[in-house]
């Protein structure tokens, strides 16, 4: 029996809406005449963390929804509502991770077309596609391309305050220096150690240090919605009976019971973790986020594994 796409049925929703949200065009002259008046660039970024950054570089000048913002929630079970795609209908600025990360996000826009609308894909700005490592913001390239883009995208439409948005776009980048310093750090004391993880999430960061990462097929599984094979189980457990990795990285917004049986066997083994989430936690910034878990990552390489 054929299945409805809950994400599609929302989209074709979003076609019905014309008698409760101002259109494309519409909603572009609504977005001018409130700019004029000195009300807020409306945007909607798909994650918090783009939505975080928006907000730094904006000011009171951008009026941010983030959809994806619980870092209690695992973020692959999120479904889209109409109240998103009312979100979209309104936004003058987009801003989304891409590479299949959030492909609900890319339905909802093409259900909504306006071509006045700027969109700004993470994915895109960094050389990313399908079948990559989606998770991008681990990779200390990509929020420094991010801000550029979304610097210039805010200066296009509030020029009246480009100087502004200049200065908020410096200073972020400086803001960044803490983290690639520490990334730096670590590299120069541990590059080649090896480590695992239950999925991909830190893989990019994992990478700027010069980790060795094992067990990069169990991790892909995962991330697939696939089960790893048991050879590839039994691989990752005998890594941690045997500790030859130095450190185990989470994702602690996705436990499932093997992510619970591999905690419990590397608390056993004595093998330091480290969680990690894919949603900025509540009351931080981007830059604390990353700093906080690179924090615990180096206490936890160097504690002895005994």
């Amino acid at each position: 029996m054929k299945t409805i796409d809950p994400i599609e049925g929302i989209a074709r929703h979003v076609l019905n809406l014309s008698k409760f949200v101002v259109t494309g065009a519409a909603a572009l002259a609504f977005a001018s005449t409130a700019l004029a008046q000195g009300a807020r660039i409306p945007v909607v970024a798909a994650e918090n963390f783009y939505g975080d950054v928006v907000h730094q570089l904006g000011g009171d000048h951008v009026d941010v929804t983030s959809i994806l913002s619980n870092p209690n929630q695992d973020p692959h079970l999120f479904e889209a509502s109409p109240k998103t795609a009312r979100a979209l209908q309104h936004a003058s600025l987009v801003v989304y991770n891409g590479a299949d990360y959030d492909p609900w996000i890319e339905k909802l826009l093409n259900a909504s077309k306006n071509v006045k609308r700027t969109t700004i894909v993470a994915a895109d700005l960094v050389g990313k596609k399908s079948g990559d490592n989606p998770h991008l913001w681990y990779d200390p390239a990509t929020m420094p391309a991010v801000a550029r883009s979304v610097s210039a995208a805010l200066a296009a439409a509030d020029p009246a305050h480009k100087a502004e948005y200049d200065a908020n776009l410096t200073r972020f980048l400086d803001s960044l220096k803490p983290i690639d310093a520490k990334v730096a750090a670590l590299h120069a004391l541990y590059a080649g150690v090896p480590v695992t993880a239950t999925e991909p999430v830190f893989g990019y960061m994992s990478d700027a240090i010069g980790l060795a990462m094992r067990n990069s097929r169990f991790q892909l599984a995962v991330m697939n919605d696939t089960e790893p094979s048991a050879s590839d189980i039994a691989a990752f457990e005998r890594d941690l009976r045997e500790k030859r990795v130095r450190v185990l990285v989470y994702n602690s917004q996705a436990t499932e019971a093997l992510t619970k049986r591999l905690l419990k066997l590397a608390q056993q083994s004595k093998v330091p973790t480290v969680s990690v989430t894919e949603t900025e936690p509540a009351g931080t910034t981007f830059q604390k986020w990353m700093l906080a878990q690179l924090g615990e990552l180096s206490a936890a390489l160097a504690r002895k594994n005994s």
